[in-house]
């Protein structure tokens, strides 16, 4: 009863607790008398409800004047027979319209979609932090919050990570970023689902100001298989790279598998299986060197002795000007001392011409002259 509380109220919410996000006062017995002040902060919105109406919503900070049929004294004395209550119910609820920053999220169950790429299901979890704020009072009051004494931040948090998860889910089956690829495009594609959200959550007063997807992971049938596909990239980088080297990948795959098979084979000497194992690589190892081996060598050659065309070592004459192999008469070169055949203008072996002239008279010499034929000058 209140009797002895029939003085105007000053309305005030002081020192809001961190994690409320709305709260009512109700006066307690006092049924909030005629001209009563209300005291709007920054950062917050009032909303008075009489007689289970709203009557007024007050955005702007400032004090009001309220009114009600509840006269100080006179109600209460006039209503001895329902106990000094007055029927005139008024109530005012304060919501918070500060930003609420770094609320964080994070998938209870592993996402599921199929990989673009690789053909395979995959199991995501994701994580990462949101910010939002109240923008609409009068719809986030009557569509979520209804007549409770309070409602706090974690209570809306929740609300929103329910309502992120199918729509997430959408988002990265139909992005088509395989698993490897979904971390380095985390800031499009939180800016996409943020998009996605707004109109929905508009809808119930609120928005999100900032939406971020910080982390992602796997479940272990997902790690399982990505293990396997990062082994075989692995694999096939090395073997490019002895490609590189001399051209023939795939027989350089060839060799390494099967080298590994006789591994396998070498360390699993019980039973049949891995016998025939063995076996099978053995003899495609065997049957690798065996081509290798069976391919003609290369035939030496050397130079024809007359006209310095190559000849195959082992022939008796030079398919080019026809003279003996070992038949043409030789003489040192002038620069290197190799024999080559009398005539020939340039070592085969050094490359250098073989004219040379007398030191006396300057007169040619032909390769091997011991003495000028035009002065007599003796050569070294």
């Amino acid at each position: 009863m209140g009797f002895f509380n029939q003085l105007q109220s000053v309305i005030q919410w002081k020192d809001p607790a961190p994690n409320l996000l709305i709260w009512r006062w109700d006066g307690g017995t006092d049924e909030l008398k005629n001209a009563s002040k209300l005291i709007v902060s920054p950062g917050q919105i009032a909303i008075f409800v009489y007689e289970g109406r709203v009557e007024a919503i007050h955005n702007e900070p400032g004090t009001f004047e309220l009114r009600t049929a509840n006269i100080p004294f006179f109600t209460t004395l006039s209503k001895v027979m329902q106990g000094f209550e007055s029927e005139h119910k008024a109530e005012v609820y304060y919501i918070r319209t500060t930003e609420m920053l770094n609320q964080k999220w994070g998938t209870k169950a592993p996402i599921k979609y199929d990989d673009p790429k690789y053909k395979f299901p995959v199991g995501m979890r994701a994580f990462g932090n949101f910010s939002f704020k109240i923008t609409k009072a009068a719809a986030f009051f009557q569509d979520v919050a209804s007549v409770r004494a309070c409602y706090t931040v974690d209570e809306i948090r929740q609300n929103i990570v329910d309502r992120i998860l199918t729509p997430l889910t959408d988002l990265f089956a139909e992005s088509g970023l395989s698993y490897s690829e979904i971390d380095k495009k985390r800031v499009e594609l939180s800016k996409k689902l943020k998009e996605t959200l707004a109109e929905e959550f508009s809808a119930l007063g609120f928005e999100l100001t900032d939406f971020r997807i910080e982390n992602t992971d796997f479940d272990d049938d997902t790690k399982g298989r990505i293990n396997r596909i990062s082994d075989k990239i692995a694999d096939s980088h090395a073997i490019k790279a002895m490609g590189d080297i001399d051209g023939t990948s795939m027989r350089n795959y060839s060799q390494v598998e099967q080298l590994n098979a006789l591994k396998s084979a070498a360390s699993n000497t019980s039973g049949m299986a891995g016998m025939g194992v063995g076996l099978g690589a053995g003899m495609g190892l065997g049957q690798g060197m065996a081509s290798t081996m069976n391919q003609p060598q290369q035939a030496q050659t050397m130079s024809c002795p007359g006209c310095q065309a190559q000849v195959p070592v082992g022939n008796k004459f030079c398919p080019s000007c026809g003279k003996a192999a070992g038949s043409v008469a030789t003489a040192p070169c002038v620069s290197c001392r190799k024999p080559i055949a009398v005539g020939a203008k340039f070592c085969a072996e050094c490359g250098a011409t073989q004219k040379s002239a007398c030191p006396s008279c300057k007169a040619d010499l032909p390769a091997g002259a011991k003495f000028c034929a035009d002065c007599g000058h003796k050569m070294n």
